[in-house]
């Protein structure tokens, strides 16, 4: 026998006391139709994933952290010679600029001791009769003439202390420097009694020779180890007598094997 399906609602009739069927109406068909069509059919998709949607594995993160661990080892060394190269190059500067300082005094203190100074009359030439003209250095414009700062005890006329070299000194300019004809000061007749301190020269000034005592990038500090023109290379206190020279306090080894204190 041969079944039919009617597709509607079954309702009770109070009137007629019997089951009537609604027959469903083309509404009700393509609203079932549409919700048939917009279910949602589970599939089964094997593709296989891309990194990107299922991550990284414990054994990957693992390896990366290794491979960075190494790198990093490797260039902590690297950065800190580099570090300690960059510091010895500021040493070296700072120990240049001193010791020309140094070097500048002492030619200018030099410089100053053959001007004529109150009190102490020119030396004529023996053989001319003139007044000598002392042989300047091309490097020097102006002559120290603040003979306070030089004791008994340095007769080189070396800076006594580093602070002098930042305080300054009082300095006369010189004439005739870069040309010919030898020295002097300004205004002064080579043929005259006038001296440095007359009232009729140029005034004196004062030249500092350091804008400030450098730090030591070895020790963080500013201060050096002093040595005198009276101290052996190798001692290791300062006499007290004058600066002749300066070097690191630091006791480490420099890259090349040297230490800092022999530079």
């Amino acid at each position: 026998m041969e079944r039919s399906t009617v597709t509607g609602k079954k309702q009770w009739s109070v009137v007629s006391g019997q089951w009537s069927v609604e027959t469903a109406g083309d509404d009700d068909l393509c609203q079932a139709a549409n919700f048939s069509q917009s279910s949602p059919v589970l599939t089964t998709d094997h593709r296989p994933l891309t990194t990107a949607q299922r991550g990284f594995t414990l054994i990957e993160l693992i390896a990366t952290l290794m491979v960075m661990t190494i790198l990093t080892m490797g260039a902590i060394p690297l950065v800190k010679v580099s570090v300690k190269r960059q510091r010895e190059q500021a040493l070296r500067e700072a120990l240049h600029e001193i010791r020309n300082a140094i070097d500048q005094f002492h030619r200018e203190a030099i410089a100053g001791a053959t001007i004529p100074q109150a009190g102490r009359a020119p030396q004529p030439n023996p053989q001319t009769g003139q007044q000598q003209q002392p042989l300047i250095d091309p490097r020097v414009r102006v002559g120290i003439t603040d003979n306070t700062i030089f004791g008994t005890d340095n007769p080189d006329r070396y800076p006594p202390d580093l602070d002098t070299l930042v305080n300054g000194v009082s300095v006369t300019p010189l004439a005739g420097v870069g040309g010919t004809g030898g020295g002097g000061i300004v205004g002064l007749d080579p043929n005259s009694t006038q001296t440095a301190t007359s009232n009729t020269l140029t005034s004196m000034k004062k030249k500092v020779y350091l804008r400030e005592i450098p730090v030591d990038p070895m020790t963080g500090e500013r201060s050096w180890e002093l040595r005198s023109t009276y101290d052996s290379k190798d001692t290791g206190s300062w006499g007290g007598e004058n600066v002749f020279d300066v070097r690191s306090k630091s006791t480490a080894t420099a890259l090349n094997g040297e230490k800092y204190s022999d530079w």
